[in-house]
């Protein structure tokens, strides 16, 4: 048990390293997009300038947000929940919503993310698909890619709160109520 144990947290504590690193990277993200934001009303407004391009890379960095910040948020406890009832219980009892959720609804939604977008990110790549717009940017086929990246990340942290919940469950690991609620 205990070299089980060893293997699953070890697990956890790398995905949710990974996750982190991520997000916290992401968050650097945010704060360019404000300023890109800003340049393209001053330009576009102020002075009558605009950009494709420019235009195009607000939304490349904000899909790049949603898409690889989603786990971040997931682990952080950032997502909406309804909260009615799972304020209201017990540690173990949130540990057992939070490890049967990740393993009937969270897992299944991302692995079906990642497993339809497939195709459609593949295709991208073969033809390098590029912006429609002449002066738009030529990367569409690295913007569809975040679509199984991000799949792929809630997949992984999914597997995290399985393994902290189930760890929890049978009395390995010990969740604070307000951890539990992060990790879900």
């Amino acid at each position: 048990m205990n070299a089980l144990y060893h293997i699953l947290h070890k697990t956890a504590a790398m995905i949710d390293r990974i996750v982190d690193q991520i997000g916290r990277m992401i968050a650097y993200l945010v704060i360019l997009l404000v300023f890109v934001t800003c340049y393209v009303v001053l330009t576009r407004y102020g002075f009558n300038i605009g950009s494709i391009a420019v235009q195009e890379t607000v939304t490349y960095m904000h899909a790049t947000i949603f898409m690889l910040g989603a786990a971040y948020t997931l682990q952080r406890g950032g997502h909406v929940r309804v909260d009615v009832f799972y304020c209201r219980m017990n540690p173990r009892q949130q540990a057992w919503i939070n490890a049967l959720g990740s393993l009937f609804l969270l897992l299944p939604s991302a692995a079906c993310l990642v497993y339809l977008s497939m195709d459609f990110v593949v295709q991208a790549w073969q033809i390098k698909e590029a912006s429609i717009e002449q002066e738009g940017l030529p990367f569409v086929y690295l913007l569809k890619t975040l679509i199984p990246l991000g799949g792929s990340l809630l997949f992984l942290q999914g597997i995290s709160i399985i393994i902290h919940n189930t760890l929890a469950l049978v009395g390995i690991e010990t969740i604070e109520p307000n951890h539990s609620e992060a990790l879900l």
